[in-house]
């Protein structure tokens, strides 16, 4: 549709270089940040002057600590011996606590260079892009406690957003800051990070990290139950060790980028190096395997009715002579017959354009980068592609129950993005939402209903990419509110820079938004805990509803199941982790899968998180898979592309 303006100054060109930058956090694991002593002083206002993190130093493993004793983990599966240790922003104050990161160098797998598939600063074809979000969220339900921080709503922002301040540090502080965060956003890469089943077809057939809509006012039963959702909780909630995936080999020294995981009645499907291949939902055995001339570059995490998705991927394999092809490849791929439908490129006069973002609404599969925006049916059709008069360009796409462009206007000093709802089979605008100039990077959290993240004024301070949700009517284009999230607070995260879309650990429904708190002490010693909370999308206040991960657990969103929330609870050092579904109304928590707590167990289960795998759940089953795979740095225990668990 559009043609992008000349790049912005001190941005990485544009070309065919792929690979996230050298030195980032690990993808399966987060990077290590100190909790605070307490919880989180809900009512802080975001302290000026900062935005993004900064640059990281070596990856730490999430495994939780011993009791009596500060945790030092032993290093989990995914990460590199060795590797210099990425350094957060901010990093808080307070004892380490169990289940948090402790202060070992990381374990293997962990990219040590830039994975092929993924945009990269410092070659060719890298947008312009900055960091990932974080979430607002406070939250006391009437008569909790006398925890610090907790116990009285925010007051909802004006509706009207107010123009984003740069940073502390000037003009080319900001920008530096940018290019910072990107090495550290681009670690939550292809699908932000999390992705997860959707529980039905009539629900848009999603497997989305946030589970972005889906509710639509369910209620709960007289007792509080979950009688809105389709997930029933078992008689004996009991999960076993359905089966284990190999991590694939890698031959050099390079990481591989093997993002893309999906549900369907039949199978568990998982990206692996230049290959999809489809396991038995139990057994794990191979249903089917499709071959790819290249790596997956990114993955759309919805799905249509009849179980067809779309990737990008690369043309060829990379090689040490030619590290990158570009992520030139739109491919539409039948996860039922394990087939590749189709292939398709886009050209920019002579030379093929490198996408950075896919996503699927309805039958339209779209794609965003910063030379524009095109879509096709899934029949092949080209419905629209980049116009060389077009002096805005389409950035990327949000999908799901409806498609939303984020187009961006305007010099990179004077930016401004144009939150498009579009008919996906014309593309026409239907509405739009014009935001602040001055902001340079948005996230689609939600597109029904439309909710949008963005770190205004650099002001979020721990790389998460958020400082503000804004919930947006999608049929006029109207601000409905906004919703100030500070980010030392909540830990949700977008990252905003390639890709729209790749919002984690978040959840949008029954027009409300629910976000985790950060971690903060438990009653235990050195335990840690959070909460989830809830915030109204019409007024921008605060519901009341808070469900607490109980001590010693930290409690994620991972989507909706009608008017219930599907959650995560990452376990202590001695327990094995759970899913939860909260009901809609009362917030009352009912276990759908407990996973079981034998070490072994355990160390699987931690070396993958929330924050930077992916994670799919639906009818008692439970599948973790992690999105880099990576030469071993020595030899140790096995490592594993994915894990299933199942109840029954």
């Amino acid at each position: 549709m559009t043609q992008p303006p000349p790049p912005p100054p001190q941005q990485p060109p544009q070309g065919g270089g792929f690979g996230p930058p050298q030195d980032q956090p690990p993808q399966d694991q987060p990077p290590q940040t100190p909790p605070p002593a307490a919880g989180p002083n809900l009512g802080k206002a975001p302290e000026p002057g900062y935005g993004y993190p900064q640059a990281p130093q070596a990856p730490q493993t999430p495994a939780p600590a011993a009791p009596q004793t500060p945790p030092t983990p032993p290093q989990g599966y995914g990460y590199p011996q060795g590797a210099p240790a990425p350094q957060p922003p901010q990093a808080r104050q307070g004892p380490p606590g169990y289940g948090y990161p402790g202060q070992q160098p990381g374990a293997y797998g962990q990219p040590q260079q830039a994975p092929y598939g993924q945009p990269g600063y410092g070659q060719p074809g890298y947008g312009q892009q900055p960091g990932y979000g974080q979430q607002p969220g406070y939250g006391q339900q009437p008569g909790y406690g006398q925890q610090p921080g907790y116990g009285y709503p925010q007051q909802a922002m004006p509706h009207q957003p107010q123009a984003g301040q740069p940073g502390g540090g000037g003009k080319f502080n900001a920008q530096m800051a940018i290019i910072v965060a990107a090495v550290v956003a681009i670690a939550l890469i292809i699908g932000g990070g999390v992705w997860y089943a959707s529980s039905g077809k009539d629900e848009g057939r999603q497997n989305d990290t946030a589970g972005v809509s889906g509710g639509t006012g369910g209620t709960d039963d007289d007792n509080g139950g979950t009688t809105s959702g389709k997930e029933k909780a078992p008689s004996d909630p009991s999960a076993k060790v359905l089966f284990q995936v190999p991590a694939p080999e890698v031959k050099n020294d390079s990481t591989v980028v093997v993002s893309g995981s999906w549900l369907t009645d039949k199978a568990y499907v998982k990206s692996g190096i230049a290959q999809i291949v489809g396991y038995d939902r139990d057994k794990g055995s191979e249903l089917w395997k499709l071959p790819l001339a290249g790596p997956v570059c990114q993955a759309s995490r919805h799905v249509t009715d009849d179980n067809l998705t779309a990737i990008l991927y690369q043309p060829a394999m990379p090689t040490k002579a030619d590290p990158s092809h570009g992520c030139s490849q739109i491919a539409l791929i039948d996860l039922d017959a394990g087939k590749k439908l189709w292939t398709k490129t886009v050209k920019t006069g002579d030379q093929l354009i490198n996408f950075d973002n896919i996503t699927l609404s309805g039958k339209t599969v779209a794609v965003g980068s910063t030379s524009g925006g095109a879509a096709f049916d899934v029949s092949g059709k080209l419905l629209w592609s980049p116009k060389p008069t077009d002096s805005c360009y389409d950035a990327g796409y949000g999908g799901g129950e409806k498609l939303v462009a984020v187009r961006k206007c305007g010099s990179y000093d004077q930016r401004q993005l144009h939150i498009q709802t579009i008919d996906p089979k014309s593309g026409k605008v239907i509405s739009e939402y014009k935001m602040t100039e001055g902001i340079e990077y948005a996230s689609i959290v939600s597109t029904n209903p439309l909710v949008v993240a963005a770190d205004v004024g650099d002001s979020a301070g721990d790389g998460s990419g958020i400082s503000d949700f804004f919930s947006i009517d999608s049929k006029t284009g109207k601000l409905r509110t906004r919703i100030s999230a500070p980010g030392e607070q909540f830990a949700a995260r977008c990252e905003g820079i390639t890709r729209v879309e790749a919002c984690n650990l978040l959840a949008v429904g029954n027009d409300r938004l629910y976000l985790p708190t950060e971690e903060h002490d438990g009653t235990g010693k050195y335990s840690q805990t959070n909460e989830i909370v809830a915030f109204d999308l019409a007024t921008g206040k605060q519901t009341g509803q808070r469900a607490d991960a109980g001590d010693g657990y930290t409690i994620s969103p991972l989507r909706m199941d009608g008017g219930n929330l599907i959650a995560y609870k990452r376990p202590p050092y001695d327990k094995g982790g759970q899913i939860v579904s909260i009901a809609g109304g009362s917030f009352k928590q009912t276990t759908l899968l407990q996973n079981p707590s034998t070490e072994s167990v355990r160390d699987v289960e931690t070396s993958m998180s929330p924050e930077y795998s992916e994670f799919l759940y639906a009818e008692g089953h439970l599948y973790m898979s992690k999105v880099y795979a990576s030469k071993r740095s020595t030899v140790r225990e096995k490592e594993y592309l994915a894990v299933g668990f199942g109840t029954g």
